[in-house]
Order: C-alpha cells, then structure tokens, then sequence
C-alpha cells in the first residue's frame, strides 16, 4: 500500500512509519518542522514534508495514518478529504496494522518504554518502542525471521486495547492522562482490565495497589517477595544492577534502582513463559544497553556526569533520582543538580504535592517554563510551593562540552561538577543535546 503518516516526526507515529515501511509498503508523511527523526525517516527512503503542505497529498495514497495531535483543521486532512482518501487515526490502524504477529504488548504509566526494549534484547524478535534503544540504536527492530513482535502499548489515548496483545505485560497502573479518561478512575482502570482480559497470556506487577485486586490468571510479579539481593554496580563506569529472580538465580541488566529490577524481571517472566531456556535469557539480557532519554549519560568525566532523562511525572522521577543518588556515590561525584522542566499544567496540577516532594536530597534544583504541550497557560505559584529547593527559575540550558550553561533572566551561570540530570517530556533533551 501507499500510506501518508501526519505527524510522522513524533516517536509513536515514526515507529509505525518504519515498521510498514520494512514491511514492503510504500510509506510516505509530514510534520511541522524536520528533526533528527524526520532526518533518519528520510535516511531509509521514506518522503517527509514539511511543513504539513496539501500537495503532499495525491491520488496515488492508499491511507492515510494521522497522530493523536492532529487535528480535522490540518490542510492534509481537508486535502484527504477532498480526494475520498481513507483517513485513520494511529490508534484505528493499529488492529490492521498488528494483526498477522504475535504481539508481545506492554502498558503501564511508568517503565514500559524500559521493559519493552529489555523484552526486545531477550526475545530478539521485532519490536516498535516509544524510545530509542540503544542496542540498536532505534524506536524499531525488524526480523524478517520472526512473528514475535514487542509493542510498546499507549494508555493514554486507550489505543493499548488495540493492540492485538497475545501476551499483556503491565508496569503498573498509576492513574496518568485522566483526562482521557475524564478524569474517572473506575473508567481508567476498567480499560486496565479489558487490556488484560483479551490478552491470551498475562504479565504483570501484582504490587501495584489495583492489579493487585484483580482475581485473573497470569504471571504476577511480587517485587518484595519474588526480587530479591539487588546490587548496584559500576563496570568500566557504566551502571548495572544485579538481583535474585525467584527460583531462575542471578541476573545482570543495565541500569541502577530498583525499577530496572523489576522491568526486567517481567521481561525475564514473560521469556520464561514463551519456553525460553534461563541461560539464554540470562545471556540475551545483557544485549539491553539502556534507551535514549531514560538515565541517557550524555558526557562523563571524573568529577562531572551529564544525564538526560524523559521522567515527567513524580514517581519516575523520584526513582530515577535515586539511581541518580547512587551514580553520584559509587563515582565519587560532589553534587547533584536536578534541572527539571514540568510537561503540562494539567500533569503539574494534578501532581503538585508529590512533585513537591519528589525532588528531595537534590542539591540544586533549576525550574524550566512550563512545557505546554498545546495547554493554555496556568499560574502556578512555582517559587512559594518549592521554596525548600530554593530554586533556580531559568529561561533555558545550553549544553557546552563539560559544563551545562544557565540562562537567566538578566545574566548566566554554568555547571561543572558533579551530576547533573535533567527531567522531562518537552525540549530539554535537545537543550541537553545541544541541537537547540
């Protein structure tokens, strides 16, 4: 077929694009502006426009495939329309699209990104994830040899129950985008539910307050009872975590907390499940490599350490700043400095109090504007709600080499030493990167 992506520069929607494209399709798409994904659908032969352009659109299209954000107002859609071009949402393609694989489908509000590429390394088969890994070093794996597929399923817009999922792995399932849900905890977690209930096989954390209420068949997890003698450690300066897993013995994954314990534990789980043999996940495991913009060390030295990371809600954050706690210790660093820009008033509303608390044991703490993400602005009073940081209000960072610069309203000031993370779902990890 040939299918037009709108919207393809998102991280989603390219790893659609990608995974048609190797499936033999001829795929096309568009998004406002190009970036470094826009460039590498481009380097593998896909067509992007940009901006979005009606002549993008002719009658030689198929389907078109348009992210959650576009709107009916696009000029492409109108153009589709006009043309009698079938249009469809991501999420409604996504049963047409997953439908001839074995779906290996992992939800959660936190930590799927992680589990879906972990599962990937230790399964080898093709995988569509919402982050870059870094064992090959892209948001998707094509095997041609295989029908596994491992899916990083979205809650957010409900597209999870579209997701063909012969195994359900669940993180957890902290309430996050209510307002998809219209901010109804029982419509929320019923989706949690129906997620779970047609999957043929289950995987999931049974710690998490809900899904430990459920009385349905699966492989649960109990993270106190079932992981046990997790170890951190530095091996040539990179972060590992090593744990008991049950009965299967010792295991190595990249990383430090123990959230990386517990990701792993049900991608091994879920191995073990498909029959796969404890030395072969043991062996497999150690191909994960960590994924771009989840504890993502972009430079490090002896006294200075710079670290991207896409937390953008309190309880990820607080779990990656205690692998931060432990990087800064087991290296000898002096400090570490949290540089934090809020993804959406309405998240940063409805989390105030733990957001509030989350960043505890920091010993700086630089406020970003708001990233709003197509929200109208909010007054929030950031200076009196976190006074106890004593934070630094900055317009942006500039990344240059081995020090991070801030810039304020009417001067700046730079950081050269000790650990530096920087927190976020908006622009930050390319003020980190400095590509902007």
């Amino acid at each position: 077929m040939r299918i037009h992506c709108i919207g393809i520069g998102g991280i989603g929607i390219s790893g659609l694009a990608k995974f048609l494209h190797h499936s033999g399709n001829i795929v096309s798409g568009s998004d406002q502006k190009a970036t470094s994904i826009t460039d590498e659908l481009k380097d593998i032969g896909i067509v992007v426009t940009t901006p979005h352009k009606s002549s993008a659109i002719t009658d030689e299209i198929d389907l078109i495939i348009h992210s959650a954000i576009i709107r009916d107002s696009n000029i492409e859609i109108k153009e589709a329309k006009k043309r009698g071009i079938k249009i469809v949402s991501r999420a409604e393609a996504l049963p047409e699209i997953l439908k001839s694989r074995k779906v290996f489908s992992v939800c959660g509000a936190h930590g799927k990104s992680t589990t879906t590429a972990i599962l990937s390394a230790i399964l080898e088969g093709s995988a569509i994830i919402g982050a870059y890994s870094k064992e090959f070093n892209s948001n998707v794996r094509f095997n041609r040899d295989s029908s596994n597929l491992i899916f990083e399923a979205d809650e957010s817009d409900g597209s999870f129950l579209n997701s063909n999922p012969y195994v359900a792995i669940v993180t957890n399932a902290e309430p996050e985008h209510m307002e998809f849900y219209n901010h109804d905890i029982n419509r929320f977690h019923n989706a949690y539910s129906r997620f779970l209930d047609i999957a043929k096989k289950r995987v999931f954390n049974a710690e998490d307050p809900f899904l430990s209420t459920l009385n349905i068949e699966g492989t649960r997890l109990y993270p106190s009872k079932d992981i046990r003698d997790i170890r951190s450690t530095l091996i040539d300066g990179e972060p590992y975590i090593e744990f008991t897993l049950k009965e299967y013995g010792k295991f190595k994954a990249w990383g430090f907390g123990e959230h990386i314990a517990i990701d792993s534990s049900l991608a091994i789980l879920t191995a073990v499940e498909e029959g796969l043999s404890i030395e072969q996940i043991r062996e497999n495991l150690l191909n994960y490599r960590g994924t771009k913009k989840r504890f993502d060390v972009l430079e490090k030295s002896d006294s200075y350490a710079l670290i991207d990371d896409y937390g953008h809600h309190p309880t990820e954050i607080e779990a990656t700043l205690s692998s931060a706690f432990q990087y800064k210790n087991m290296g000898n660093f002096n400090s570490v400095t949290a540089i934090w820009q809020p993804h959406k008033y309405s998240r940063t509303i409805d989390n105030i109090e733990h957001f509030q608390s989350c960043f505890r044991g920091v010993d700086r703490l630089i406020m970003l504007p708001v990233w709003r993400a197509g929200e109208d602005e909010v007054e929030i009073d950031f200076e009196n709600i976190f006074s106890e940081y004593n934070p630094i209000f900055a317009k942006r960072v500039y990344r240059d080499k081995m020090k991070i610069t801030i810039e304020l309203e009417n001067s700046s000031e730079t950081v050269d030493s000790g650990v530096v993370i920087g927190f976020g779902a908006g622009d930050i990890t390319y003020q980190l990167r400095g590509e902007i």
